[in-house]
């Protein structure tokens, strides 16, 4: 019988079928500072030991400072980021788990260390306490984003009970128009379906546009899978996957590789097989997106306007958009590209990779920033994409266009750690969404892709 890439996913890790849950196996925990120190603390209480060490990576990412780091986790000013940072350390010294230490030059934001270490590999399933998750499926998993709970279950037995979702299959076919990235793929994608477009589904993203894409490109659209309200998000294995997991650090090697190979040639949909819904778009209908309001549904083309409440679809969609409006502080009608910003911040799990950067410098090389832009970063997604950007020059574009430099972290995605937005700062971010006071109390994110994101720091504007 035919059979999606989900559903061949899901088939290979069943333990045991109840009438409507799984316990499926899972193969590879990732973990961080912030959602595993009740989980260990569980363990702990109930006398218990991880039931496989080897299948748990762990990397602190949401806490860490991006500025210097030459004291190590002593010398991080705020409480709380310090003490999660050292807790972590402490369990995986105490249960023996395998951790990238924050001053590592592999160290990074996890959903990008993973696949770049190679603990991410097609055909796995893989969890962690993080909802972006999901960017894993880019190269063929079955990866999803869990609760603090379930990461102690997972520790402790190496399975999972779960509902299986249905089938969507979004389909992107043509060639995307200059300056159009993964990023606006997703973003377009979202505004047309809205953040509960793939809510019980998994998606799997098919269509040349998506066969073109770099393998960073898919873990982007992956990444913001989740924002469509999907649990997991993927792409079929092809040359491109293997030409990316070989050679990493934890990849396969010898005739393993080869086993390995083999097996990873079958990740795809079969021909014919059933999806319970499919959309198809086309790539040059997509130009570069900008959010406007508080979720990532909320967005418009660079070149469009803020919708008016008066013409949402409904009263549920006004309400919706004129609260946003009233947050925010921008009026309907107004042009995207007359909107001032204060602040850029270029990183994320979605948008950190050296591609991304490599973009930004294309953009920024021989520009400034303008006058009106009180801080614009760019953080790099580990210590080993920054060392390449260096050794490429690009650091040296970035600062001169005004930029500044930093280290591997979660940074200004959230409000978790010293990059931060104040009050009534308005910022061009490449991160994953845009929530009320999401980047900093009372701040308003605008989420973009890296190239937008660097030209409208040299505008000043959205441009």
């Amino acid at each position: 019988m035919a059979q999606t890439l989900y559903d061949k996913l899901i088939s290979a890790h069943i333990v045991r079928e109840e009438e409507t849950t799984s316990l499926i196996y899972i193969d590879r925990q990732l973990i961080h500072e912030v959602t595993s120190p009740q989980a260990f603390e569980g363990l702990q209480l109930a006398g218990r030991k991880p039931w496989r060490i080897e299948a748990s990576f762990a990397v602190p990412d949401h806490n860490v400072p991006t500025t210097e780091r030459s004291s190590g986790v002593s010398g991080i000013e705020d409480p709380i980021s310090k003490l999660q940072i050292e807790t972590l350390d402490k369990n995986c010294a105490d249960f023996g788990i395998t951790e990238i230490e924050m001053n590592d030059i592999r160290q990074g934001i996890v959903h990008v260390v993973g696949p770049e270490q190679g603990a991410t590999l097609p055909g796995m399933s893989i969890v962690c306490g993080d909802s972006h998750t999901s960017t894993h499926g880019a190269l063929g998993a079955l990866a999803f984003g869990i609760g603090t709970s379930e990461v102690e279950h997972v520790l402790a037995t190496g399975c999972l009970w779960q509902s299986k979702s249905k089938n969507l299959n979004i389909e992107v076919t043509g060639i995307l128009n200059e300056n159009v990235s993964a990023k606006d793929i997703a973003l377009y994608i979202i505004g047309q379906i809205g953040t509960a477009g793939g809510t019980g589904f998994a998606i799997e993203f098919t269509g040349d546009t998506i066969q073109n894409l770099s393998i960073e490109g898919r873990m982007t659209l992956c990444n913001m899978a989740i924002e469509a309200g999907a649990r997991v998000g993927i792409v079929a294995v092809d040359a491109k996957t293997i030409d990316y997991v070989q050679g990493r650090p934890l990849a396969p090697t010898g005739t393993e590789w080869d086993k390995a190979v083999n097996y990873w040639q079958t990740l795809h949909s079969d021909e014919g097989a059933f999806f319970d819904k499919t959309l198809c778009f086309n790539a040059e209908d997509i130009k570069p997106q900008v959010t406007w309001g508080t979720s990532p549904e909320m967005v418009v083309a660079i070149d469009e306007y803020i919708p008016n409440p008066n013409n949402a679809k409904n009263a549920v969609e006004k309400t919706s958009w004129e609260n946003a409006l009233n947050y925010t502080q921008l009026t309907a009608d107004t042009k995207i590209s007359d909107i001032q910003i204060d602040k850029v911040f270029i990183g994320s799990c979605t948008n950190a990779r050296i591609e991304d950067l490599r973009i930004a410098a294309t953009v920024l090389k021989d520009q400034h920033i303008a006058d009106n832009i009180k801080l614009a970063l760019i953080v790099p997604g580990s210590g080993l994409i920054k060392k390449q950007a260096e050794v490429e020059g690009l650091d040296k574009i970035f600062t001169q266009a005004g930029f500044e430099w930093r280290e591997a972290g979660c940074s200004m995605c959230l409000a978790m750690n010293a990059d931060k937005l104040e009050v009534g700062e308005r910022c061009a971010s490449t991160s994953n969404r845009n929530f009320e006071g999401r980047q900093g109390q009372g701040s308003f994110t605008h989420l973009v892709s890296p190239y937008t994101a660097a030209k409208s720091a040299i505008c000043g504007k959205f441009c």
